[in-house]
């Protein structure tokens, strides 16, 4: 040690107040000069004293310096030790890691909760999984992920700590060109703030609507005396369910109901998938129609106003789907539950007479009229467009049909009004002439179609204001949110019926055209299936309609005839079905020299619903490098979940998809994943 003591020097302030003594005795000297200027004899004296002083300063300095060095390094590497006792004792888990993630050093609290012993060497991965090579710092000076250890909730933190700087400092190494770093790694418990942020949010509350859908309809199947009984039970059921859950049901219309629930109980609610559906259609006292509800619930909203807004939404999409099922809806998503039964059809027309009324007035503030239905366009988009048309030119007003591609079963129609020479020529245009035309003082209606993505033309409905929406199709999660007038009945067959009703109440005598009728009869026919499926009273009186306005069966079926290649097309894919665990037929439709393959698939759909057994058919097409899935059923199975889990939607037995970036048999693969999974989960039942 005393080699070290006699090398060590001290600089900084220790230094300077070890000097202060011989500073201040220069200082006496040039006093004692002064003193002998003054007089001889107290100069002497002084000179004395400054020689006394001098002798006793060194003295102090050659006595003291090295016991303060001594005791100065002795403190250092006491400290030192203290530090590494410290770090070693720390409470925190800590420890240090090697650029590649490798343990190279560990605190006795990282050792206790990972429970392993002091010299543990593995990578860090080994221990938490989670923690891959990719989550360390390697760009980042700092980075930290979440981790669950042993039921346990950890943050980890990771700081890069470079080795660059120690190695330059380093008698022993030289850095050159080494750019290595360690991480230190450190763990914080934080299981018990969780479980209190999952309980303030277990604790927040949820806003929840019910409706019940057929009301009106219930009670007229019902004798009189006994309407109060049946409208008791419904709502004693609601309240008791509601508050076995210790939630708050509020009646606020005769067929309306508030709930407030905490967001704990509407996770009991997802569990048992809103069993409250089921329960309510189990209430009989002779009434000939169950009782069915709708659900809305919002949560995880910013505010109770917020989550409010949420159940209103919610509430919207479930009665737009049909009814009879509940959805959740939150900021990230939307949850669908039930759906299983067909929307039952309503007697009345009074919505059809406002929603005309509603048209006429949107139609006659603008000078133009844009009309479009989805991408492919079918006959009912066309239909129920011509339908339109008809109603914009009686008001005197430009209307115009916007229409890319036409497809082969779709031509016949087409070619009816391009060569009929009371029709413009510019009646129908493509989406740049649409979007040229288009501004604040055009009117847009979309029909046959509620999913703006889908549209033949999506940037329309940015550029017009006044927007209407007329659809059949259940609503899904992407809606056409900025709509002056919707209209969307799923339980109408088509669109071409909806259209067929409003121009029965648009105000003024329409005169249509056989062509027209033509047209309109044969979007309800398709979408029928000859009159087969989804066909109600009020189906049959807008046919007749029709027929009263000049539509022609014979014509019509004339103009419906495939060829040869079609025909021989779906028969093959009618004949290759797979039946998949006995109750759903797959099968696949090419697309060679067929002109519109997705619309033969479609067919295809429909056939394999005449075998016996088939709960639902599945076709898929390989088109414009997509995979296009059609699926049908009767009344068994709702195919709009099945699809809208693909990323599609549609009716409760007609709805399809589209896949892109798989094959045709990767895309058969995703089907049966799918179904598979929806059994398992308990959304689909099979005997």
């Amino acid at each position: 040690m005393a080699p070290l003591k006699n090398n060590v020097r001290l600089k900084g302030r220790l230094k300077r107040y070890m000097q202060t003594s011989l500073y201040l005795g220069f200082l006496l000297v040039a006093v004692n000069l002064l003193v002998y200027l003054l007089s001889i004899p107290a100069g002497l004296v002084v000179t004395g004293f400054v020689l006394v002083y001098f002798a006793v300063v060194v003295f102090l300095q050659l006595y003291n310096r090295p016991v303060i060095m001594n005791e100065l390094v002795s403190f250092a590497t006491q400290y030192g030790q203290v530090q590494k006792a410290l770090l070693r004792e720390f409470e925190i888990p800590y420890a240090m890691l090697d650029d590649e993630g490798h343990i190279i050093w560990t605190n006795q609290a990282f050792e206790r909760v990972v429970h392993k012993e002091k010299g543990y060497k593995k990578s860090i991965t080994s221990l938490f999984p989670s923690i891959t090579k990719e989550k360390l710092p390697g760009e980042q000076e700092f980075t930290e992920t979440d981790i669950i250890f042993e039921n346990s909730n950890y943050t980890a933190k990771m700081r890069k700590i470079s080795m660059r700087d120690m190695m330059e400092s380093s008698d022993i190494l030289e850095a050159g060109n080494y750019n290595g770093y360690l991480i230190a790694f450190y763990l914080f418990d934080e299981t018990a703030l969780k479980i209190a942020l999952q309980e303030v949010d277990d604790q927040s509350l949820a806003v929840g609507l019910i409706y019940l859908d057929n009301y009106d309809e219930a009670l007229e199947s019902v004798e009189e005396v006994r309407r109060s009984l049946l409208t008791a039970l419904i709502e004693r059921k609601i309240n008791k369910y509601i508050a076995a859950l210790d939630g708050i049901c509020k009646k606020t219309e005769k067929d309306k109901y508030m709930i407030v629930l905490r967001k704990k109980a509407t996770q009991v609610l997802r569990e048992s998938k809103f069993d409250l559906l089921d329960d309510v259609k189990t209430v009989n006292i002779g009434n000939e129609m169950a009782v069915t509800i709708s659900i809305g619930v919002g949560l995880n909203g910013l505010t109770y106003a917020q989550n409010y807004e949420f159940a209103r939404n919610a509430i919207d999409l479930a009665l737009g789907r049909g009814g009879d099922q509940a959805v959740v809806k939150t900021p990230e998503n939307v949850t669908y539950y039930g759906g299983k039964s067909q929307q039952v059809e309503k007697n009345t027309r009074v919505k059809a007479r406002v929603k005309a009324q509603a048209l006429r007035e949107i139609l006659t503030a603008k000078e133009k009229v844009l009309i479009m239905g989805h991408r492919y366009a079918d006959v009912d988009s066309f239909g129920a467009a011509v339908g339109i048309y008809r109603i914009a030119t009686t008001l005197d007003r430009k209307a115009y049909i916007v229409l890319n591609d036409i497809s082969t079963s779709l031509q016949p129609m087409v070619d009816l009004f391009k060569s009929h020479e009371e029709y413009r020529e510019d009646m129908i245009i493509g989406s740049q002439q649409a979007v040229e035309l288009a501004g604040s003082n055009t009117a847009l209606v979309v029909v046959d179609v509620n999913k703006p993505s889908i549209t033949e033309c999506p940037e329309l409905l940015r550029l017009c204001r006044s927007i209407v929406v007329l659809d059949h199709h259940r609503q899904g999660t992407e809606i056409i949110e900025n709509a002056t007038l919707s209209y969307v009945e799923a339980y109408a067959s088509s669109a071409c019926e909806m259209v067929s009703e409003i121009l029965q109440y648009i105000g003024q005598s329409i005169r249509i055209t056989a062509e027209e009728a033509d047209c309109m009869y044969s979007g309800i026919m398709i979408d029928t299936s000859n009159f087969m499926t989804k066909t109600g009273v009020r189906t049959f009186e807008a046919a007749a309609f029709l027929r009263r306005n000049g539509a022609d069966v014979t014509r019509v079926r004339k103009l419906f005839r495939e060829n040869a290649n079609e025909y021989k097309t779906k028969a093959d894919a009618v004949s290759q079905a797979e039946i998949y665990r006995k109750s759903f037929a797959i099968s696949t439709c090419t697309s060679e020299g067929i002109q519109s393959p997705t619309i033969v698939g479609a067919q295809a759909a429909n056939e394999l619903l005449n075998i016996k057994g088939v709960k639902a058919s599945f076709v898929l097409t390989e088109y414009q490098s997509q995979i296009f899935v059609s699926a049908r059923s009767i009344d068994e199975v709702n195919v709009q979940v099945i699809m809208e889990r693909m990323g599609g939607g549609g009716h409760l037995s007609a709805a399809g998809c589209q896949l892109t970036d798989v094959s045709i048999f990767e895309g058969i693969g995703v089907l049966k994943g799918t179904l598979d999974k929806m059994i398992a989960e308990g959304d689909l039942e099979i005997d």
